[in-house]
């Protein structure tokens, strides 16, 4: 499973700078890589870990902005056609039901 994590964050302040790059950091350490700005990813073995990994999410919003989360099969995510520009290779693309790193 993968779990897209979309947010538009505001950052006119220093507080909303602040904010930004905690919530940014936050994430990275959850192990969601960046697909695209404000697109990050992140591989999952089940809902399980997908619900605690957005309870997670949920306790460290910043308090202001956007930030949906959308889970998708493995199967789903490698159906993405892209259009334009190169593929961000620290996103590892793959419908096996294992992937070695």
């Amino acid at each position: 499973m993968r779990t897209l994590l979309f947010f538009d964050l505001p950052s006119v302040t220093k507080t909303d700078h602040r904010e930004y790059s905690k919530f940014l950091k936050f994430i990275k350490s959850k192990g969601f890589v960046m697909m695209q700005e404000s697109v990050y990813t992140k591989l999952s073995l089940n809902e399980t870990i997908v619900d605690s990994t957005i309870k997670e999410i949920k306790d460290k919003l910043p308090k202001d902005g956007v930030i949906s989360v959308l889970t998708i099969t493995e199967k789903q995510f490698t159906s993405i056609k892209h259009l334009l520009g190169e593929i961000n290779m620290d996103v590892i693309i793959s419908d096996d039901k294992v992937v070695k790193l």
